[in-house]
């Protein structure tokens, strides 16, 4: 006798970013579930998004599109209506535009995700809910013990952040996420939705239009394909965890595979020590790849920069098995091939002699 496969509604907001178009390749491609996108489409890059994952599909029927925005809770309760699944990654994602408008910031953030928690819960069905917050929830962070090497800072902690950091919001994009995270996490606990929370650090992978405030590792390795300046605020040795976006697919289905014990609980979600780099050696990854030097000016540190958060994720991977499996250098070869793949979607190369050289400097030891 074959086994019954339940039936999968996935509603997905801010489904045609970088994650969420990644996510919803996923489930077209390689389950039966019906996939509706919820996206405002404000953000550079998502029309490209949404136009691969309908040719992707075709004319199944099994994409819905909604152009909405997360504030709007009309346009949300309609679109909950029938999931059995959410997805939230709609956001206000940069620190420096959170900065420019908090009010902005607070809204699509915190309001939004009131309004799809709120549309959840008045179903009355208990659908599984996904948010996706940020590793900015912990502040700037200060580590003890940390050390300046030549490359990088080190920590005398070897296994990084886990979910017993205290909560240290600092800027408004940080107070924003953290209260939405809060509010997820106690929607579980009040109203008994099937919860889970992933604080996330650095995702990278192909589709992703990075730029200097989100995205950075797609951001720096599209600038040395295309031969334009970056900006460094800092020493560069800051050290950042990276995860290619496939294994975070993977850690999505985990969590909703293993409800048991993922259902109310919130996770630190990364890729650990063994993915850690910092901005200097990740410069020197990227030229590898690239076949050409990445020029930068380096500018004073912004505040609340974290100079060093690497995630501890055992607690999900006690809960549910996972661990990454890419490494740095595949998730940039992973970028770099999409890029050449999808030149047309880019500015055209600046030619060498058109770049001005006043301002940018190059820290000694980096690669040349």
């Amino acid at each position: 006798m074959s086994k019954v496969v339940p039936f999968r509604s996935v509603l997905i907001f801010g489904g045609a970013g970088f994650i969420g178009s990644n996510w919803a390749y996923c489930l077209l491609k390689n389950t039966d579930s019906r996939v509706h996108i919820f996206d405002n489409l404000s953000r550079a890059g998502v029309r490209e998004n949404l136009a691969w994952l309908q040719r992707t599909i075709g004319k199944s029927g099994r994409l819905r599109t909604t152009i909405g925005d997360v504030r709007d809770p009309v346009l949300v309760d309609q679109a909950v209506g029938g999931a059995t699944e959410i997805y939230h990654f709609a956001a206000q994602v940069a620190v420096t535009s959170s900065v420019d408008d908090p009010r902005l910031d607070y809204e699509v953030n915190v309001g939004g995700t009131i309004n799809v928690l709120e549309a959840a819960r008045k179903t009355g069905r208990r659908p599984f809910l996904l948010f996706t917050s940020t590793n900015k929830v912990y502040g700037h962070l200060a580590p003890q013990g940390l050390v300046a090497k030549a490359k990088r800072y080190t920590s005398s902690d070897g296994r990084g952040t886990n979910e017993l950091q205290p909560l240290d919001f600092y800027s408004p994009y940080g107070c924003s996420k953290g209260a939405a995270d809060q509010y997820v996490h106690d929607y579980s606990r009040m109203f008994g939705l099937p919860t889970v929370v992933f604080r996330m650090s650095c995702i990278a992978g192909p589709h992703q239009f990075g730029n200097e405030d989100q995205g950075w590792v797609a951001h720096f390795l599209y600038s040395a394909l295309q031969n334009r300046p970056v900006t460094i605020y800092g020493d560069g040795r800051q050290v950042r965890d990276v995860l290619h976006v496939e294994d975070l697919l993977r850690a999505f289905e985990a969590a909703r595979l293993h409800l048991e014990k993922t259902a109310g609980e919130v996770y630190n979600v990364g890729g650990g020590i063994e993915n850690s780099t910092s901005l200097l050696e990740i410069i020197d990854e990227i030229e590898e790849v690239a076949g050409s030097r990445l020029r930068y000016r380096m500018e004073s540190c912004r505040p609340g920069d974290q100079l060093f958060y690497v995630t501890d994720y055992r607690k999900f991977q006690q809960h549910t098995g996972w661990r990454p499996r890419s490494n740095v250098r595949a998730t940039l070869e992973s970028i770099c091939d999409w890029w050449k793949q999808n030149r047309r979607l880019f500015p055209e190369p600046v030619a060498p002699v058109e770049i001005a050289t006043a301002g940018l400097q190059e820290v000694p030891g980096t690669a040349s």
